[in-house]
């Protein structure tokens, strides 16, 4: 069949979607010590257990001979350039990563990365939210990213201050009450 009517690409077009978000320009790719430990136990999944699969897969599929109809051969070199995007990104961003050990915190009653804040809106609503890295960040459970608006404005605060957030909807303010990092690992 004439690769004009093949829906494969040799090259890698969907490179450049946004895996995750980008980090400021000139800032440190700041990461938890169990967030680093997080994204290598993936890499080394993806390069130790799924890559091979997946390669294995293909090549039993590649030689079942008519590759332009042959659903496991499309898929799993879909699939292998989906992994392969994935360990690129993911050995970027830890050979970049600045591995910080919040138990390590000396400042214990002041904000800093890897601190977990409670801190009462306007409104009196209480939230608590843990500081972390951006590829470790979970909004909806509490693990906000060190870049995040809320993180800026809780940085260098202590328990007791009161702090300004700037929303699109106005000025918020915001009351610090609990500051606490996990236990010091000796």
């Amino acid at each position: 069949m004439n690769k004009a009517f093949v829906k494969e690409s040799d090259g890698d077009e969907d490179d450049d979607l946004p895996e995750a978000k980008a980090l400021p320009a000139g800032t440190k790719n700041y990461m938890t010590t169990l967030g680093y430990r997080t994204l290598k136990d993936e890499l080394m999944h993806l390069m130790n257990v799924e890559r091979p699969e997946v390669v294995q897969v293909v090549s039993w599929a590649a030689s079942n001979g008519d590759r332009s109809e042959n659903g496991d051969y499309i898929y799993g070199k879909k699939r292998l350039r989906e992994i392969d995007r994935r360990i690129r990104f993911l050995t970027r961003r830890l050979e970049s990563a600045e591995v910080v050990d919040p138990s390590q915190q000396p400042n214990r009653d002041q904000v800093f990365f890897g601190a977990t804040v409670q801190y009462c809106d306007s409104q009196g609503q209480e939230f608590t939210v843990t500081i972390v890295g951006v590829d470790e960040a979970e909004p909806l459970n509490g693990r906000i990213s060190w870049v995040s608006p809320v993180a800026r404005a809780l940085i260098k605060a202590r328990e007791g201050d009161t702090v300004t957030l700037r929303t699109p909807a106005g000025i918020e303010e915001l009351d610090i009450l609990d500051v606490s990092y996990p236990p010091a690992s000796d």
